[in-house]
């Protein structure tokens, strides 16, 4: 009896064993998004999985269908936080990304606009050109007058989506740079790289400037290497693994030289700080990169893993805001860190913490999910935003860029606006003693 050839190709595919690990118990079921909105088997985590075995096992190919039901998965790693046995549904879902990556068919629509999204993104230069055209286009009212036309509803709906999360933009934000080195305040207690991100740096260069404010005012010595470039994040995420490899390596030789002798990597956004934790296996067959990946990866911390191990020696100014706190999934579910924001935002007097119903949902951001599946985006954002408006709290408090801007986004559809911060936006504010 002859055996049927695997679905996969033999660079990294998914581990027979991590698919033996899943027994279909069922506890990802409820925490799965996809499958809270369409209840069906083969858009859950165990369903994914049976299809990965069935690649395997030479049951199935790298179809058109195979391969949507892992384009809709948001990646969101909800389902690692609910198992019971311990499956490593990252790794598959990490593994199986590059091969439909590699041999499923797309349609020319859907790859120009992959392509636009990784040929702006991961390239702050790139992305502040567009920054200044984006400006104008607030500036001068054409955003104003597009939408009271009704303009957006002609758009398709992935650039209507674009359109529906674009921040207000600054030029003088988009277009500032960051000193290489900042002193600590008083007694040196760490010294700290930082990452910039890259839409972060363009588009939230103040969550960078409190990042850096706040490190200083605890004590912490910041060396932020000027020529950093992208972490490889949105390319892990959605399989182009040699892009992924690419950039981790450049993001290593940068940061070994600019910032060699820092004791901790700080990162802001949740999404970049689960990319970097994960270099070791990442470039773990290239045995010039495999030993400083790990090296690099043991360093990353999460502003509020640091800003938790740290006793807060800056005195904080009562803050009185009611604030619902949301769990970017990259940060509770891919790193663990779930206890640390709370521990650091309960340093602020006066502030009030509102814990929101389904806290471990994903709110449709996922990278550039929202982007490239608007329409379930949509329908996960809205139901995060009903949970956040029964709060009753005044604004929203996160980790993550992507998702303050789906759930801001979310909200104004729903006639729920409110306000939206980074976590360290608000110590950054409590401990100046300003109204954030």
């Amino acid at each position: 009896m002859t055996t049927a050839p695997a679905a996969f190709d033999s660079l990294h595919p998914p581990d027979p064993e991590h698919v033996d690990d899943c027994v279909h118990c069922g506890f990802c079921l409820p925490a799965c998004p996809t499958y809270l909105l369409w209840g069906r088997e083969t858009d859950s985590p165990r369903g994914r999985i049976a299809l990965i075995k069935g690649g395997l096992e030479g049951e199935t190919g790298i179809t058109e269908t195979f391969a949507r039901h892992f384009d809709t998965c948001l990646g969101c790693m909800a389902c690692v936080t609910a198992c019971p046995s311990g499956v490593q549904y990252d790794k598959l879902l990490e593994a199986t990304r590059p091969q439909i990556e590699r041999h499923a068919t797309r349609s020319l629509q859907d790859r120009l606009f992959r392509w636009m999204i990784f040929s702006l993104f991961p390239h702050p230069n790139r992305l502040r050109l567009i920054a200044g055209k984006l400006w104008a286009y607030q500036q001068l009212g054409l955003q104003w007058l597009v939408h009271k036309l009704g303009l957006p509803n002609l758009l398709p709906l992935r650039l209507r989506a674009m359109e529906a999360v674009l921040p207000p933009i600054s030029l003088r934000r988009a277009f500032s740079s960051q000193p290489a080195r900042v002193p600590a305040s008083g007694e040196r207690r760490r010294r700290v790289g930082l990452l910039l991100g890259c839409v972060q740096r363009v588009f939230f260069d103040e969550v960078n400037r409190a990042t850096i404010r706040v490190l200083a005012a605890e004590g912490c010595e910041v060396v932020i290497p000027r020529t950093q470039g992208c972490c490889g994040a949105l390319m892990l995420h959605t399989g182009l693994e040699e892009d992924a490899e690419d950039m981790a390596r450049r993001f290593i030789d940068t940061f070994e030289v600019e910032a060699a002798d820092v004791d901790t990597i700080v990162i802001n956004a949740a999404g970049c700080g689960s990319t970097l934790k994960e270099y070791g296996h990442l470039l773990r067959d290239d045995p010039a990169y495999a030993d400083r990946a790990q090296a690099l990866a043991n360093k990353c911390k999460d502003i509020s893993e640091l800003l938790a191990e740290l006793p807060p020696r800056a005195p904080r100014h009562p803050l009185p805001l009611s604030i619902a706190y949301h769990d970017a999934c990259h940060l509770r579910h891919a790193q663990g860190i779930v206890s640390e924001p709370r521990q650091v935002l309960e340093t602020i007097p006066k502030l009030d913490i509102h814990e929101i119903p389904e806290a471990a949902v994903c709110c449709g951001s996922a990278g550039i999910y929202n982007l490239v599946e608007p329409e379930t985006a949509s329908r996960l954002g809205a139901r995060k935003a009903q949970h956040i408006r029964a709060t009753g709290a005044e604004a929203v408090v996160s980790s993550n860029p992507g998702c303050l801007l789906q759930i801001a986004s979310q909200l104004e559809q729903i006639g729920a606006p409110r306000k939206t911060y980074h976590l360290i936006e608000l110590v950054d504010a409590s401990i100046q003693g300003v109204t954030p």
